[in-house]
Formats: structure tokens, C-alpha cells, sequence
């Protein structure tokens, strides 16, 4: 979803965007390692999410190619989070007090839903900004421009030599202007790199042509209300446009929205840096709007608003209404959920409204379907523990499955009273507990007990093992060793 396309009308087009002072061309052929001297203008919303085959994965890049839900950074590798961990900041229930919102408000005359991920698309006002000639340091009117010594770096590039030097691949594939430098120096003491810059210039070129004291001002802000030093990299991957956006009306309109909905000083932060698309959407015309739907139509509570936008930011940013609808009534034909328990699915887990349907819900249904549970107890172990739709089926839930039958000799109908048992780690938690009881020959009988797997470690030991945390910790982590050493024997033994 975009905040908005390129129209078809030339007239209409040129009017937008001559009111934005950005150059917004083609994208030259990009074969044999030509220059690239144009771009274009896209912005992009990427999932959060950390598992792929579950989300639509039908988006492709300009050329044609099949996008990640996953950020592309050069340094950075992608984990699989297939578990629930036990200190995740979204399932913490500190949640500020929810400030007046007025979500019974009328809306305007003109509403005739949603347009491109904005309510009333047609009259919305764009969220870009309009900046100032001195943000931009190809401005005509600028007679002084900020030089490199502004920013601490390692010398200074006086000649263009000198900066074809520092920077070859960015000067062989871009028309690389030594006006940039002053940002592109600040920007990689984020961790920025060659092709982080080359990845920029292709998504958003005007994001390199910003006033780097511009540009320092906004990232300052975003830092000062709890983004982390981190997370700014990958931020302005995933939205340049970002240090376009100015503090006093954007970035500040955007922060007091998202403490509105009760969301407290101390997430608005990873709310940000989960989200930066966040700011390319206009407050009044479509952030409140989907709010009020959410509040409205989906039947989620005021109060509880602030925890759902914690635990999936993207559902400000998403065609909520086509979302909602379509898994609304997939869930009832599938398994006769009535609406309440699909709205205790949507605050429990609201990641799921951008699941894929085909690809994410229904093979998750069917695998649970597959083990002998009827749609009634598929429904109470969804309602209970939504998490289970974003699982993967081949690492996670049938090795779980397995283990709870041929090793903690329990029939499926206990998963219908222990949901969680599908939630938690089978290496770190599920085996260790099963074998250290073992061990010490305190396993009863008959059927593993799954509400020992339910405590925390140190409850564990003083309730289940009557032995000290040091002991417990010592024999997992063997067990670990030896679980490791034992794959990777049968990982060579498969290669050769």
C-alpha cells in the first residue's frame, strides 16, 4: 500500500508536485553497470513481521522482482522469530492512559471510504510537507552551501577526484554531486554505507539532496523521543523520505497522534522505527480515520487501542477495511467464529489482519484440522492464542506436535486446555524441562504434566524439580551442546 499513486493526468500531476520541490523522473536502465543519472519517487510499507510465507507476497520491485517483507541491509541478517519470548516488549501491559480522542466524530461530507490507504483519498492533503528552499542543497537560490567541514570526518574532499576515491562504486553508478557529501558524511555515522547510499538513490533520490543541518535536525528529534541510535539505518532504508519531514509539521503532529491513542513515551519510539512510513500519512485525513474504523466498524475499544498499535504498527498504515473484512468472513465460513472472537483475535494478535489468507491462515487451520481437533477446539485455540497463525508449520508447530505425542505422551485434546504449549520454545524450554524431570526421576507417570512448562524457570525449580536454578540452567545448556553437535553430525552426513 502507497499513500499515494502517480496519477495519469500530466495536469494534475505536475500540480502535486510542484507544490513539493522534489525531482521526481524515471529510473534508467540499470544493465551493465550504467549510470544512474534519474529515479523515482515510491514509498513503501514493509511488514514487521518475522515470518515471510505468511504474508502477501505478491509485491515486486520496479523491476519486476518479488519483494521481502524483510528490511535488505548489507550487514544485517534476518531472524525467524518463531517463538513467544518471555521479555517481548509488545506483550508488556504498561500502557499509558488513553487521552480524549473523538472517534464519534462525523466525517466529512465527502467520505466515501477509503482511497490508496486513506480515508477520502481524493481530498486528502498530502503529508509531504513543504519545506523550505534551504533544506534542499540544489536550491538556486542558496548562495552558500553547507561544506563537509560542518560534520566531523577524516579530512576533506577538495577535489572530485578525492571524492571518487572515497567513494567509487556510488560515484560509477550515480551522478554523485559533491553537495551530497555533507549529508552522506552525517548519515554514515549511522552505519550507513556505499550501497546503503546507492539503495537511497534509487528509492528517493531528493533524500541525498536534503541540507545535512536540515537533516540532523529531524533525525535529533526522532532520537529525543526514543528512537535508538540502531534503528535510524534502517529507518531511512525503508523511508528516505523521512529526512524531509519537518519537525514542527510533521514529525511532532505524528508523535502527539500515536500518545493519543495512549501509547506511552517510552514505545513511541519502536513505534516509529517499526513503522516510518507512519509520517508519509496525513494525521487528520487518514491516521484518525482508521483509527475511528478500528474503533467503530472492527469493534475494538478505546482503551485498548494503544496496545493493539503496540503490538502491529502497520494496521495504521494498511487498507484496514478490506483486511478486516475479507479475514472476517474467511473465519466464519472456515471455523463459525462469530465476530466477538475474531475482535479478541485482532487485540490478542493484530499481525494477523495482514496475514495472508491462502498462504498464512488456511494451511495453519488445515494442520491443526490434520491432528485430529474439530473446528470448535481450532477455534478456542486461536481465540486464545492468535500467535499460532503466524508459526511455521515445517520448524515450529508439527516438531512441537511430535514431541508432545511420542515424547510427553499427551493427546492432542490437551492443546485445547494448554494452547501455550505451541507458543514456547521446544529447545529452549518444552525438552529441557521434560528431561531434567526425567533425570531426576521426578516425570510422572502417564502424561507429561504441560502446565510444568507453563512457570518460569525459577518457578520450575522450586515447584516441579525441587533443585536450584544453577542446576537447571547447567543441564540445559548441555543439553543444548549436545542437541547442536548431534544436527550438525547429521547435517554432514547429508552433504556428503
Amino acid at each position: 500500500m502507497v499513500p499515494f499513486s502517480l496519477c495519469p493526468s500530466s495536469s494534475s500531476c505536475l500540480k502535486l508536485f510542484s507544490q513539493s520541490q522534489f525531482i521526481i523522473t524515471t529510473l534508467s536502465n540499470l544493465s551493465g553497470r550504467k549510470r544512474r543519472s534519474d529515479s523515482s519517487c515510491r514509498f513503501v510499507v514493509l511488514s514487521t513481521h518475522s515470518n515471510p510465507k505468511i504474508l502477501k507476497s505478491n509485491r515486486r520491485s520496479r523491476y519486476g522482482q518479488p519483494l521481502t517483507p524483510y528490511d535488505q541491509d548489507d550487514d544485517d541478517q534476518v531472524s525467524r522469530v518463531t517463538d513467544v519470548s518471555d521479555d517481548d516488549w509488545l506483550l508488556n501491559d504498561d500502557f499509558a492512559e488513553i487521552s480524549d480522542f473523538d472517534v464519534s466524530r462525523k466525517r466529512p461530507k465527502s467520505h466515501k471510504g477509503f482511497s490508496n490507504g486513506h480515508l477520502d483519498g481524493r481530498n486528502s492533503k498530502r503529508t509531504l510537507e513543504k519545506s523550505n528552499k534551504e533544506d534542499y542543497n540544489y536550491s538556486p537560490s542558496k548562495k552558500k552551501e553547507v561544506t563537509s567541514v560542518d560534520v566531523p570526518r577524516k579530512g576533506k574532499l577538495a577535489t572530485r577526484k578525492a571524492m571518487e576515491d572515497r567513494f567509487p562504486r556510488l560515484s560509477e553508478e550515480v551522478q554523485l554531486d559533491e553537495k551530497w557529501l555533507p549529508l552522506i558524511d552525517y548519515l554514515s555515522t549511522f552505519g550507513l554505507k556505499e550501497s546503503h547510499f546507492i539503495q537511497m538513490y534509487e528509492r528517493h533520490m531528493p533524500s541525498l539532496q536534503i541540507n545535512v543541518c536540515s537533516a540532523k535536525e529531524r533525525l535529533e528529534y526522532l532520537l529525543s523521543v526514543g528512537v535508538k541510535q540502531r534503528d535510524v539505518r534502517r529507518m531511512i532504508l525503508r523511508q528516505p523520505q523521512i529526512l524531509e519531514y519537518t519537525v514542527e509539521n510533521n514529525l511532532k503532529s505524528h508523535v502527539a497522534f500515536l500518545m493519543s491513542l495512549g501509547i506511552p513515551n517510552s514505545r513511541v519510539g519502536q513505534i516509529i522505527a517499526a513503522t516510518p512510513s507512519l509520517f508519509s500519512y496525513s494525521v487528520e485525513n487518514s491516521l484518525k480515520p482508521t483509527v475511528r474504523y478500528l474503533v467503530e466498524e472492527v469493534g475494538i475499544k478505546e482503551k485498548d487501542l494503544g496496545k493493539v498499535v503496540q503490538l502491529s504498527p502497520q494496521i495504521l498504515v494498511q487498507r484496514i477495511d478490506i483486511s478486516w473484512n475479507t479475514r472476517l468472513l474467511f473465519l466464519s465460513k472456515e471455523i463459525g467464529a462469530t465476530r466477538d472472537s475474531i475482535v479478541k483475535m485482532v487485540k490478542k494478535h493484530p499481525q494477523f489482519l495482514h496475514y495472508s489468507i491462502d498462504d498464512g491462515l488456511l494451511p495453519r487451520i488445515n494442520f491443526l484440522r490434520s491432528i485430529g481437533m474439530c473446528n470448535s477446539d481450532i477455534l478456542k485455540v486461536l481465540t486464545s492464542l492468535t500467535q499460532v497463525l503466524s508459526l511455521s508449520l515445517e520448524d515450529n508447530l508439527k516438531p512441537k506436535y511430535k514431541y508432545l505425542i511420542n515424547e510427553l505422551h499427551n493427546e492432542v485434546h490437551s492443546l485445547t486446555k494448554y494452547p501455550m504449549y505451541l507458543s514456547l520454545s521446544l529447545d529452549q524450554r518444552i525438552r529441557p524441562r521434560h528431561r531434567f524431570l526425567v533425570s531426576l526421576q521426578k516425570a510422572p507417570k502417564g502424561p507429561f504434566p504441560l502446565s510444568s512448562l507453563v512457570p518460569t524457570d525459577e518457578c520450575f525449580c522450586q515447584q516441579w524439580a525441587g533443585t536450584s536454578l544453577d542446576k537447571y540452567l547447567a543441564f540445559r545448556q548441555s543439553l543444548l551442546l549436545k542437541e547442536f553437535a548431534k544436527n550438525m553430525k547429521e547435517r554432514d552426513n547429508i552433504l556428503h
